[in-house]
């Protein structure tokens, strides 16, 4: 029997593995799983009641010390997804903040970091207006900002192609399947129909690879994905 392929390191299995310990890569690894997913974070802040401008500077407060590694060892007892591990840590920062006012001034102290920005309050502007609980709009944000990633590298793999426009196109067969014809499509792209069908045959593949690449990036067992996935999905219904 052949041997199961060693599951590669991610950035949350390298933020694990280095711990507490000085680690440029971890840290780098840390900031760039942040810079994905900060937007749940300031959806759940907002969502438990805080105005726009408490949220923002909470979501600033908690990446802070997220990226100092203030809550590391907690990424141990809790490694096996980093969304998990967020959550948690999210939850016991506000705990420790609903006693107490933020000790700095708005933005003072703290260099802002670049991924938060003011579009994150006109995004929230558009949440449902139902009665969401902070947990089930953590987790559907957390589940789509995961795929606008997916979709932001299939297009980067496009336009490095120059091939820009098709991506524009061929991804409404992603969003869309069975809805626009392939004749359409061909005509606009000058092409053929059958050459429509097998790049969505292709751009298809490609993304179940990058969806389930972008999901190991946030575990640290392969073991974890496929329970990932089912999360993700369930996130998504209605």
């Amino acid at each position: 029997m052949q041997p199961s392929p060693k599951f590669p390191t991610t950035r949350w299995t390298l933020v694990v593995s280095a711990g507490r310990e000085p680690d440029s890569r971890c840290t780098d690894a840390l900031a760039s799983l942040c810079e994905r997913y900060w937007y749940p974070i300031y959806a759940f802040t907002r969502r438990r009641g805080y105005s726009r401008d408490e949220a923002q500077d909470l979501t600033q407060e908690f990446f802070a010390q997220v990226l100092e590694k203030r809550y590391l060892e907690r990424a141990d007892r809790e490694k096996g997804r980093f969304r998990t591990f967020l959550l948690s840590s999210l939850q016991y920062f506000l705990c420790d903040q609903a006693d107490r006012r933020l000790a700095l001034k708005r933005g003072g102290g703290r260099p802002h970091l670049p991924f938060l920005m003011e579009s994150g309050e006109s995004v929230y502007q558009h949440e449902p207006s139902h009665e969401e609980t902070p947990e089930r709009v953590f987790e559907r944000r957390w589940a789509l900002a995961l795929l606008d990633r997916v979709l932001a590298r299939l297009r980067d793999d496009f336009v490095r192609e120059g091939r820009g426009k098709h991506f524009d196109r061929l991804k409404l067969f992603l969003l869309e399947a069975g809805e626009v014809p392939y004749a359409t499509v061909a005509l606009e792209l000058g092409t053929s129909e059958g050459a429509i069908k097998v790049a969505v045959h292709r751009l298809r593949k490609r993304y179940r690879e990058v969806f389930r690449a972008e999901i190991a990036d946030t575990v640290a067992s392969p073991s974890d994905v496929e329970g990932e996935i089912r999360y993700l999905l369930a996130a998504l219904s209605p």
